[in-house]
């Protein structure tokens, strides 16, 4: 028979099941009052991972580099806080899969074994919930939001995956900014049992036309590669969309495919930045640099471009950065270009301290916000993958 620690979790479970978003903080304070605790926060990490904001309305906004509870979510682990009058609260990321939602924290004068159990328990089912729930509900978009979305970016975000996805041999995150004001700029990542399918595009201007522009490619890159087509013929679909629909405009992009067991990267580059291979926290230089080809659109259609297929064997522990120009063609605080060798300092920064994918990725593409003073001129797109197969550790 199920203990009653369970038997509160199943309760919590079924009444989820039928509650909206904000009616969530109730049903797991019920679970708290339930289980001997003080309360139980549940915080979601804001749209540009700068602070962790309370589902409910009461608790204080924490910072994610600055308190207790942001350790936690850089580090996806367990953080104890001390407080006033005996208290303390415990901090457990909420994961979903791979990607980081936010924290809870649980406070009580102590937490044995069996209730930190109850409380891991909790954040893998409010993980879950809570994905289940945002994308038919308002409520989430609200409270992670600081400023007003702009059209364009309300589009292409509608059609963006979950930030980082992963499993046991690889895992993928991506960041996108200006957060509120992209106008071309789209990722896209999907895991199959032996594949992981990556794309980044950078269509022409930064207008709502841009945002259809990258809209249909997205849509085209999605079809063909459900229908498990090769990827010059997924290249090629999208191609013949742009040129028949949008005949004014055109899109960069590269699409990739990584084969989980032996990790050989195959991918095709339409007029985009070359990526960059980073090993051993070092950027091998132009290790990735192929022929560039036109991007796709009228021009490539008239041309008849045939697609190349590219392919570089990774060693375990292996990083791929893929990034749109707009990081690159930024100004800094003099008026000079950042340039590609600024960039990649900037990387070996952020992936020398041996964070995770997700989280060197966050820092390094805050500090390129930080010397911007968080104004970009141009849409400015990150997609990280780290193959890291079982055997390697």
């Amino acid at each position: 028979m199920p203990g009653p620690g369970e038997q509160l979790l199943e309760q919590l479970l079924s009444s989820a099941h039928a509650a909206t978003a904000m009616e969530l903080p109730a049903l797991v304070q019920r679970f708290a009052d339930a289980a001997g605790l003080d309360r139980v926060d549940v915080y979601l990490v804001d749209l540009q991972q700068r602070s962790l904001v309370p589902l409910a309305d009461g608790p204080p906004v924490l910072g994610v580099d600055t308190s207790v509870a942001g350790s936690a979510y850089r580090a996806h682990a367990l953080r104890v806080e001390e407080l006033p009058q005996g208290r303390i609260t415990t901090w457990l990321p909420l994961i979903d899969g791979a990607e980081r939602l936010g924290v809870i924290g649980a406070t009580a004068p102590a937490i044995d074994g069996a209730l930190l159990r109850r409380c891991r328990m909790l954040a893998s089912l409010l993980a879950m919930v809570i994905t289940s729930k945002r994308s038919s509900s308002d409520s989430f978009a609200r409270r992670t939001r600081s400023e007003t979305m702009q059209l364009p970016a309300e589009m292409l975000r509608a059609f963006l995956p979950p930030r980082t996805i992963g499993n046991s041999r690889v895992i993928s995150t991506a960041v996108l900014e200006p957060a509120y004001e992209i106008g071309g700029d789209v990722f896209d990542h999907s895991l199959t049992r032996s594949t992981l399918h990556l794309a980044i595009l950078d269509a022409m201007g930064h207008n709502l036309a841009s945002g259809l522009t990258t809209a249909v490619a997205m849509a085209g890159c999605r079809n063909a590669r459900r229908a498990e087509a090769p990827l010059p013929e997924l290249v090629d679909n999208i191609q013949q969309a742009l040129a028949q629909w949008l005949p004014e405009q055109f899109c960069t992009g590269i699409f990739a495919q990584l084969g989980l067991a032996e990790g050989v990267l195959r991918w095709c580059n339409c007029g985009h930045p070359p990526p960059l291979l980073i090993r051993d926290h070092r950027v091998l230089d132009r290790a990735l640099e192929r022929q560039a080809q036109p991007p796709m659109g009228t021009p490539a259609l008239l041309a008849d471009v045939r697609w190349e297929v590219h392919e570089e064997a990774l060693q375990p522990g292996d990083r791929v950065l893929m990034y749109t120009d707009g990081v690159t063609e930024l100004r800094t605080g003099g008026g000079a270009e950042f340039g590609l060798e600024r960039f990649t300092d900037s990387i070996i920064r952020a992936t020398a301290a041996g964070e995770s994918a997700p989280e060197a990725l966050r820092q390094l593409i805050h500090s390129i916000l930080d010397r911007q003073e968080n104004q970009l001129r141009d849409d400015a797109t990150l997609l990280l993958l780290e193959w890291c197969p079982p055997e390697s550790g």
